[in-house]
Formats: structure tokens, C-alpha cells, sequence
């Protein structure tokens, strides 16, 4: 489900939860300082969600899987 925008100066695009569930926090500071999500972003976190289906979290990459995968599409 949409949860969110992400824009640029020339597009906008939405963002999708990975998992269903109760958005629990979201992290104000990237409204004053968005660029850090391109200069850090395991540290510029965008939300926290207490997950409704545990079992959903299964099917999630994690990082060193996600760069395999984008690595592979580099080439």
C-alpha cells in the first residue's frame, strides 16, 4: 500500500510499505534534511510499522541480498 511520495526535481514517485501493518513513528528530520536518505540511507530511516503478518517479513531481502541483485542489473 502507498505510505508515501518521494520527489524529485524532475518526478514524483510513491512509496510502498514492504510489509502491511501500523505505521508507528516516522523520522521528522528528513522533512529539513532529505538528501540524507541518498548520503546514508541505513542510518535516514523513513518509518518504523509494527507489522501485521510477521509472516510477510519472510519474503524481505536484506541488504547484502539487495546488492546482489543490483549489481546483477549493472551489468
Amino acid at each position: 500500500e502507498e505510505c508515501g511520495v518521494i520527489e524529485s526535481v524532475k518526478a514524483a514517485a510513491d512509496l510502498y510499505a514492504p510489509v502491511s501493518g501500523e505505521i508507528v513513528a516516522a523520522n521528522t528530520a528528513l522533512g529539513d534534511a532529505p538528501e540524507s536518505v541518498n548520503q546514508d540511507p541505513y542510518a535516514a530511516w523513513m518509518f518504523r510499522i509494527r507489522p501485521s503478518d510477521p509472516a510477510e517479513l519472510v519474503g524481505l531481502l536484506d541488504a547484502a541480498a539487495y546488492e546482489k541483485i543490483a549489481d546483477a542489473e549493472k551489468r
